[in-house]
């Protein structure tokens, strides 16, 4: 039995809490949160206690813990609950600033604890059954790949003052994909431009901040990605890919809440895709939590380390120079 803490109990805590709470051989102890209403309301509901990050850390019962809480906190929190000997699952990003995160990164190494980092994506049904078939070689050598990610409306300005800009909160997904998809082999991004605009609301401008996106990636083999993205899409949660291949083509489309196609007089109609990532992402959020433990017990290896959260974190920070600056960045 794997006895756990939760750090956070907002949105995301709440679906990484629940999901816990359902896997067999793992106990859900305590929830952190800073707001007792809401720590208590998570804990009475899922048969967990209420307790502080310095009472689990000093727990020996407790083996691990998942990091949900808001950005700022991740790269203190990975760095005591290491120090602590607790093995650790955190939300995406490790740290808005590259050399922290680089510092956490050494930190997990020198405690000799596990550090998996929530790129959900790479766990999604579809988007994984890509990757196998890719790496299978079902359409030859990826050659290109293109990432469409639309949210269906901007978060509130609280957030992006503190998200680190959109290149660092919603593109590091997709900066993720990039190297999960077209750099499996070892390739690496050699040469990256990004641009940036404020197409759906001025007020995002005055945070310093864009809400539409395009970023162009080629690799050192010479394989090429682009991304756009838009913090707007009327229509619903917009998450799809391709990959390119020398033998094939690869496409990944949305997920709808049925898959009713109707056909009438007036035209043929379908659902919108899934109102927004707690739907779109439901599966894959419980896999990737199976996946944590399950491979905890094993001793294998995690799909998405803190080495990869590093090395997001790096493609993101070139992604908002080159936007800054006009210039692309050489990696």
């Amino acid at each position: 039995m794997k006895h756990v803490a939760v750090f956070g109990a907002g949105r995301i805590g709440r679906i990484h809490a629940s999901n816990l709470a359902a896997l067999p051989g793992v106990q859900l102890d305590a929830i952190c949160d800073p707001s007792a209403e809401a720590a208590s309301d998570l804990a009475q509901s899922l048969g967990a206690k209420v307790s502080t990050i310095e009472a689990v850390l000093a727990d020996k019962q407790i083996d691990a813990v998942a990091i949900c809480s808001p950005t700022v906190t991740h790269s203190d929190l990975i760095t005591r609950a290491a120090a602590a000997g607790k093995h650790i699952f955190c939300e995406k990003p490790v740290d808005l600033s590259v050399p922290r995160a680089q510092a956490c990164a050494e930190a997990v190494k020198a405690a000799g604890v596990a550090c998996m980092i929530g790129f959900q994506r790479r766990f999604d049904p579809t988007f994984n059954e890509a990757s196998r078939r890719l790496a299978a070689g079902d359409i030859g050598n990826a050659e290109m790949l293109i990432i469409t990610s639309r949210d269906p409306g901007a978060p509130p300005a609280e957030y992006i003052k503190g998200s680190g800009g959109i290149f660092r909160d919603m593109l590091i997904h997709d900066l993720d994909v990039f190297r999960w998809i077209l750099c499996a082999d070892g390739d690496e991004a050699a040469w990256l431009s990004a641009a940036g605009s404020v197409l759906t609301d001025p007020a995002i401008a005055d945070l310093g901040d864009y809400d539409s996106t395009a970023v162009t990636i080629r690799t050192r083999k010479g394989r090429l990605c682009q991304i756009n993205t838009s913090r707007r899409a009327a229509y619903g949660y917009d998450q799809r890919f391709e990959v390119l291949g020398s033998k094939g083509l690869l496409q990944c489309g949305n997920q709808t809440p049925t898959g009713v196609v109707q056909s009438d007089a007036s035209g043929v109609h379908s659902d919108k895709p899934e109102a927004f990532f707690l739907q779109r992402y439901a599966a894959a959020y419980r896999l990737e939590i199976e996946h944590f433990f399950e491979t905890l017990q094993s001793g294998g290896v995690f799909r998405t380390t803190v080495a990869d959260g590093v090395a997001a974190q790096k493609l993101a920070d070139a992604a908002t120079q080159s936007c800054q600056s006009g210039q692309p960045v050489a990696l």
